[in-house]
This record gives C-alpha cells, sequence and structure tokens, in this order.
C-alpha cells in the first residue's frame, strides 16, 4: 500500500470516528468527467472510477442500513463524491498535476480503457502508450480536502 493510500485510510478513519458530514470531513472525493462526453459515457466512467476507488479506499464507503421494513441496503459513500465538469485538456492536465502531490489517491478512465473489449487489451494498450498521450474520460481524485480544493476550485458541477 503506498503512502497516499495509508495517510487517506489514518484520515478516513478519524473523520468517520468524529461522525463528520461531507463538508466538514477532512478528506474530499471528487470526479472530474469530460464535459463533451454523452451521458452514457460519463456514467461509465464515473460508475468504473467509483469502483476503483471503493476497491482501494474502502473507508470510503458506509456499512449497510436497514430501512423502516428492516429490509438492508448497501453502504454508500459518506462523505460525497461530487461529480465536476471540464473539457478533456483540463482532464488531462488536472491528473498529471495530481499525480505529482503527495497524499493524493489518482485514478484515471482512460479513452483506451473505454475502447478495450478486454482487461488484456487494455493493459497492453496501456503499457504501450506514454502517460503524456493518454486522455481521459474522467478522473477520480481523494486526498485531503484542502489539496484537493487547490486542483479543483472552481470547476463546475457536472450537470
Amino acid at each position: 500500500m503506498s503512502t497516499a493510500h495509508q495517510d487517506i485510510l489514518a484520515l478516513l478513519a478519524e473523520d468517520v470516528q468524529g461522525g463528520v458530514t461531507t463538508r466538514t470531513a477532512r478528506v474530499k472525493w471528487v470526479i472530474v468527467a469530460d464535459q463533451s462526453l454523452g451521458p452514457g459515457l460519463v456514467a461509465n466512467a464515473t460508475a468504473c472510477l467509483g469502483a476503483a476507488v471503493g476497491a482501494a479506499l474502502p473507508g470510503l464507503l458506509g456499512g449497510e442500513v436497514a430501512d423502516g421494513s428492516g429490509q438492508s441496503h448497501a453502504g454508500l459513500p459518506w462523505c460525497g463524491c461530487p461529480i465536476l465538469g471540464a473539457d478533456a485538456e483540463k482532464v488531462r492536465a488536472l491528473h498529471a498535476k495530481a499525480r505529482t502531490r503527495e497524499g493524493i489517491f489518482v485514478a484515471g478512465m482512460s479513452k483506451h480503457a473505454q475502447a478495450s473489449r478486454s482487461y488484456e487489451e487494455y493493459a497492453e494498450t496501456l503499457g504501450s502508450t506514454p502517460a503524456e498521450e493518454l486522455s481521459y474520460y474522467a478522473i477520480s481524485l481523494v486526498g485531503p480536502r484542502n489539496k484537493i480544493d487547490k486542483l479543483v476550485g472552481g470547476l463546475p458541477l457536472l450537470r
């Protein structure tokens, strides 16, 4: 596990134990999507990124909850996850910039991932493409609120 993961997990544990709200949590999770994409591609990219983040940082997910009839519902992210919009170049630049920041978890849904028909094909294509040539449909950033806010400040909610 990377140092960034460990730092984020420590903040998550403190926030969960403190019963903080989404606006007061020290950890922030955002997804930034290419706003020129159609809703299907954005939905797919954000769902895949949510799965990647949930696997890497399970502390972002609350436990199961029961409704008034006693039926169980799967845990959802307790910290929220706004979906922000930017143009394709801004998404790519944010990905590159975030990867240089200490303590931030970064996941990206590249065009290669969307176009691949198997995980093996995706891995091969990604492995032969230099980082500066990748373009992203969406990226997910998790880290200390102040660091995430500095990266994405001013970006609008995707509507």
